[in-house]
């Protein structure tokens, strides 16, 4: 049976910026890399949070990407 190891992490953050000339949003991502492979949903979204609130954008999205290596 195959197994999982997550060895990173990296937490995402999606602003909107202003409107393009269409009307359409115009979005930023910052990511955060080495993020601990152990923290909770809770405490990342905590963190992106309070990020959010030193930016002058309106936050849109939170999301975290993990990499695992797959072990047969």
């Amino acid at each position: 049976m195959a197994t999982q190891s997550l060895y990173a992490s990296a937490l995402r953050i999606t602003f909107e910026t202003g409107l393009n000339e269409k009307g359409e949003p115009m979005l930023k991502r910052k990511a955060f890399s080495n993020v601990k492979t152990s923290a909770t949903a809770d405490q990342l979204l905590q963190t992106a949070e309070s990020l959010a609130n030193l930016q002058m954008h309106t936050l849109v999205e939170i999301s975290r990407q993990d990499t695992a290596s797959i072990i047969a």
